[in-house]
């Protein structure tokens, strides 16, 4: 991989630096982008900890640790985040294997898995979690949680281990570590997933309803034994229903108005959602992540169900928030070379902005041991180093974009541009404008020995915004942070306002390089104009409040 350079050897504002044409291409203009000076109507609102994560059930005792061995690394991520957002990101504890654990108050150990290699490689899909499993909820301080209970599992044996569980969960989430329950994960897929149907086919959103007020019911009676202040009045709530998709075995819209919220227990509506599979025929990064046009099409249903949902009448549903309770770029837990690159940390900031602009109020990004887009990994293993990896990059900077979220949420808006591979959005703060962000989505690879590298130089393009007045005649007060790697290929390498997040060099904690820009400026002209260069496979944020920003320290 060639070194990275100082970004003052290559990035300009208004004209690119002497020594770029060795590295990069001449800049190419892009067409004049005008931003409005008030809040356009279709801007959506983010919630507190927008950009979350989703745990999963089977990995989070490796992600969190336990009290005598806290996964400290891991925790220093999340602070990383909090620092921007203002709040610790959100942890779902949940996925696939949340409806294979059953629990044994007996056994002396977290969990014990075993592996079905013939259903999947990367979980265990036979699973035991005892009371040590609970010591996880305790490892990470100010971070709140998402627990999901096993609904697929519906044996005799596995209904009482749920309602044995229940004390567990609880007493481990009092004193503010609980945001919500969850229970099941994808029931839609339950009489159709090619793991192993677990209802017959005859199941139907009524069914559905029935079991899961039936369910919600019994471990609310079982909390009022163990922990009664977790089951009075508004704080027993739940993520729900967590279904896979849009158009799978069970309507969403159906199951609402069979009843699903008839005990006015559901706090948020939960979505997921994946861009395609890891081994669909077709993807690839450029088609498929680094693509803005795909990414609106695989929003384009999540946002439907949100305003179909929030048109029902108000007896059947109180226009509660709509969320993504998981997500991430390739399902199968993404897919080598594609999943875990920079370019995927380019789609994720992309597809993240995009869902907030139309008021998908807040993400949790899918993780797991060894899985190809995670975030980081959080222990070493026979497959997986423990480390940063190239998406976390991606999750800093729509946290950086957002802003403090517990001061005052940004109203977010998309930014047409004629390619689709390119992307941009605007925030405003009080009415006003205050960040854009511009995504360059274009692939170029750089690594040494792939086969698709690029022997070009690196094409610039300078983008072009037209500011409202307020912002007119600003010298040297508007602030840049670039989001930039080699290449979109890099696995490695990928820095934010110049500082890396790497395991190796403070455990994750930011770390200013010293080959790197960070503190970038640029100027507003008289007539509102502002150009932006920005590299092929790179993003930057540019902050007009010029507030100083947070020092990632």
């Amino acid at each position: 991989m060639a070194p990275l350079l100082p970004l003052a050897l290559y990035i300009g504002i208004v004209v690119a630096h002497g020594d770029a044409a060795a590295w990069f291409g001449p800049p190419r203009p892009s067409s004049v982008i005008s931003v409005s000076a008030s809040v356009p109507s279709e801007a959506g609102v983010p919630l507190k900890s927008f950009l979350s994560y989703s745990i999963e059930f089977s990995s989070f005792p490796d992600f969190a640790g336990n009290l005598a061995t806290p996964n400290t690394f891991s925790d220093n991520l999340l602070n990383n985040l909090g620092e921007l957002a203002g709040t610790k990101p959100y942890i779902r504890v949940g996925g696939n294997t949340q409806d294979y654990a059953i629990f044994d108050r007996s056994l002396d150990v977290a969990s014990v898995g075993i592996f079905n290699t013939n259903i999947s490689s990367d979980y265990p899909t036979t699973l035991t979690i005892g009371p040590k499993y609970f010591e996880s909820y305790q490892t990470w301080p100010d971070t709140k949680f998402v627990h999901g209970f096993n609904l697929g599992r519906n044996s005799t044996a596995a209904r009482r281990a749920l309602l044995d569980s229940v004390p567990y969960a609880c007493k481990a989430l009092k004193g503010g570590k609980l945001l919500y329950w969850e229970l099941g994960n994808e029931p839609d897929l339950y009489k159709t997933s090619a793991q192993g149907p677990v209802r017959p086919p005859s199941w139907d959103e009524q069914d559905y309803v029935d079991e899961w007020l039936h369910w919600t019911r019994a471990i609310r009676a079982s909390m009022r034994k163990s922990c009664p202040t977790l089951a009075a009045g508004k704080r027993y709530k739940y993520y729900a229903p967590s279904f896979a998709g849009t158009t799978n075995s069970l309507d969403p819209i159906v199951t609402w108005e069979d009843g699903l919220d008839t005990d006015k227990d559901i706090a948020v509506i939960t979505s997921h959602n994946y861009i395609s599979g890891a081994t669909a025929p077709g993807v690839t990064l450029q088609g498929t992540l680094m693509n803005h046009t795909s990414n609106v099409a695989s929003v384009a249903n999540q946002v439907n169900e949100s305003r179909l949902l929030a048109d029902l009448p108000d007896q059947l549903e109180p226009k509660l928030p709509f969320i993504l309770g998981e997500h991430n770029s390739l399902y199968n837990q993404g897919r080598p070379g594609l999943s875990n690159t920079f370019g995927a940390a380019l789609w994720g900031v992309d597809f993240n902005l995009y869902c907030a602009a139309n008021n998908i109020r807040r993400v949790h990004m899918h993780q797991g041991t060894n899985y190809r887009y995670q975030s980081w990994q959080p222990i070493d293993t026979n497959i997986t180093s423990k480390g940063t990896k190239a998406p976390y990059y991606g999750n800093i900077a729509v946290a950086a974009f957002l802003g403090d979220l517990t001061k005052s949420a940004p109203s977010v808006v998309n930014l047409p541009l004629p390619s689709e591979q390119e992307s941009a959005y605007a925030t405003y703060m009080h009415g006003k404008l205050a960040k854009l962000i511009v995504i360059n989505l274009m692939e170029y690879n750089a690594t040494a020995g792939n086969n698709y590298t690029n022997e070009y130089p690196r094409p610039i393009v300078r983008y072009h915004f037209k500011l409202p007045a307020e912002h007119h005649g600003k010298r040297g007060k508007v602030q840049l942070q670039r989001l930039m790697a080699n290449g979109s290929d890099a696995i490695t390498g990928v820095t934010f306002d110049g500082y890396s997040y790497n395991h190796e060099l403070d455990h994750g904690r930011p770390v200013m390089l010293h080959n790197m820009t960070s503190g970038e400026t640029g100027d507003v002209g008289e007539d509102g104009a502002m150009f932006v260069d920005v590299p092929r496979s790179s993003a930057v944020i540019i902050d007009l409040g010029c507030k100083g920003g947070r020092d990632p320290k």
